[in-house]
């Protein structure tokens, strides 16, 4: 395989995740800064309030359109055509400018109207933190589209380091800022609030700047003598660009417009008929949302990165289907596979240390424990629909995709209000459960009604992970009487709590998984560190 590609890979990997990871990790020394447990839960509501509607301006403010231009770009290249990719992607940047300066428009004038629907103590406070984030929202899609030109040109390298300067200057504007409000000047948590959100427009820059300095050395190596197309073909072509992005919104939007949902309507009920005060909705709403949400996003992009390592492979075969049906057939059950064999035990273990993992991020709260194990496995049912759903687009399923999963926010919104009514946040989570699972089972029909998959090769995935449960239910029970993990109130201890037993259960998997010949049926080997290092990196 060239090592270009296998190299861009690496790097575009190794940028989303370490971006995540330290997505997480601040949180630590961030919150500890904050202060007290209820300027915390304070804290936690108003940043994930500003960042919800952030998140779904940006889907809607790139919808899909950076990866279409990417796609042109590769088409021009490969026809020895470089000035005309370049104009497809100067058109590119010129629309998702204007798309990043309208969202940034809509995002500051509907900040009162979300505001005040949402969760929060202080929706004058909520208003000035969902407008920090508008030159962020300005800035981000044009910068997308500097990233897909080099997607376009199988270099992605810029694109991966791209990721993780933007999420580490972020991060160290975050804690810097803190820092300097609250322990240097004394000031209210909430300017650090502001602040921090504000930092993803300090992230933004820096990422740009990157990426237009890998540009500038980009151009001296491109030659520029080639046919040009007319400006009409280049608009023709900006249109095909744009109808290929339509479903890329509703598919790259669905969990962030559930996550909206809950922030815009979860208030109403619980203060309008329910009764409850803002601070007991404000408290509800981080921990059955703000704050798990941060655990699950690593879950949820454990999926999109076994989704999109499948998808090329997918979309290879697919202009062939008559000759590659059988090999199409046998990358569908493979991502299946994959996606059970790494999601299913990770969202075991999570549950099993919910409470610590929650203590050491946030604070030692026995409901936010519990909160946190409904929401991981809500995490298994979001990731493997949107993984399904993603399949779909690869098998040119596109607008049936968008069909099933505008009738899974139909079910969330038809269920949210008698749910959260009767179970408050518990409710909200049922809902999003149900209508992601309906998205998922309806995905899985259609695609078997086109496709034959034989899908009891998840058999023994499922016996391989219950008996994990089993194992671990067994040594919580033995251990509980020694050592409980509820009684844990420091966070270092924690912290080596999880690690220790976070190894011993990932040990038992694995032990699991090879011995019952899962890992050679997926893997055609074992896994194990014996294995990675004395078999296959010597």
């Amino acid at each position: 395989m060239n090592k270009k590609i296998i190299s861009g890979t690496f790097w575009l990997s190794f940028g989303s995740i370490v971006s995540r990871i330290l997505g997480v990790v601040y949180l630590i020394p961030w919150l500890y800064m904050i202060g007290s447990p209820y300027h915390q839960t304070a804290a936690q509501a108003l940043f994930n309030t500003a960042y919800t509607p952030y998140a779904l301006f940006i889907s809607l403010g790139t919808a899909g359109f950076p990866s279409a231009v990417a796609r042109r770009v590769a088409y021009f290249n490969g026809k020895d055509e470089p000035a005309n990719a370049r104009s497809v992607a100067k058109i590119g940047f010129l629309v998702m400018l204007a798309s990043g300066i309208l969202c940034g428009i809509l995002l500051y004038l509907l900040a009162p109207t979300i505001a005040h629907s949402s969760p929060v103590a202080s929706p004058n406070d909520a208003i000035i933190a969902i407008r920090s984030l508008v030159p962020a929202i300005i800035l981000i899609p044009s910068m997308s589209v500097l990233r897909g030109w080099f997607q376009g040109n199988s270099d992605l390298k810029p694109y991966g380091l791209s990721q993780l300067w933007e999420q580490f200057i972020r991060i160290v504007t975050i804690l810097l800022g803190t820092y300097l409000i609250i322990e240097v000047f004394g000031n209210n948590y909430k300017y650090a609030v502001f602040v921090s959100v504000f930092a993803a427009f300090i992230g933004a820059v820096a990422s740009y700047l990157y990426l237009l300095k890998q540009l500038g050395g980009y151009r001296t190596k491109t030659p520029t003598a080639d046919a040009a197309v007319s400006r009409r073909e280049l608009l023709r072509m900006l249109r095909i660009v744009v109808y290929e992005s339509i479903p890329f919104i509703f598919v790259g939007s669905g969990i962030s417009l559930c996550q909206l949902f809950d922030q815009l309507f979860f208030k109403q009920i619980m203060q309008g008929a329910l009764h409850l005060s803002a601070i007991k909705t404000q408290y509800a709403y981080t921990i059955f949302s703000a704050n798990p949400n941060k655990i699950t996003t690593v879950v949820i992009s454990l999926a999109m990165a076994i989704s999109e390592t499948s998808l090329p492979l997918i979309s290879s075969k697919i202009a062939n289907l008559r000759d590659n049906r059988a090999g199409i057939e046998r990358d569908i059950e493979s991502n299946l596979n994959l996606m059970t064999f790494f999601l299913l035990p990770a969202v075991l273990m999570i549950c099993a240390l919910a409470f610590p993992i929650y203590g050491v991020f946030f604070n030692f709260d026995r409901l936010g424990g519990h909160y946190l194990i409904y929401n991981v496995l809500q995490s298994f049912i979001l990731g493997m629909a949107i993984n399904v759903l993603t399949v779909m687009q690869a098998l040119r399923m596109s607008k049936k995709a968008t069909w099933i999963l505008l009738g899974g926010l139909v079910i969330k919104l038809a269920l949210q209000y008698p749910l959260v009514y009767f179970w408050q946040g518990l409710g909200a989570i049922l809902a999003t459960s149900i209508a992601f699972g309906f998205v998922l089972l309806a995905s899985l029909r259609l695609i078997r009604h086109h496709y034959a998959l034989n899908l009891t090769s998840l058999k023994k995935t499922g016996i391989v992970n219950a008996l994990l449960l089993v194992a671990m239910v067994v040594l919580i029970i033995a251990t509980h009487g020694l050592y409980p993990m509820t009684g844990i109130t420091n966070k270092f201890v924690a912290m080596v709590y999880v690690a220790v037993w976070g190894l011993i259960y990932l040990g038992i998997y694995l032990l699991l998984a090879n011995r019952s010949g899962l890992t050679q049926q997926l893997f055609h080997k074992k896994l194990g560190y014996k294995y990675f290092r004395y078999k296959h990196f010597g």
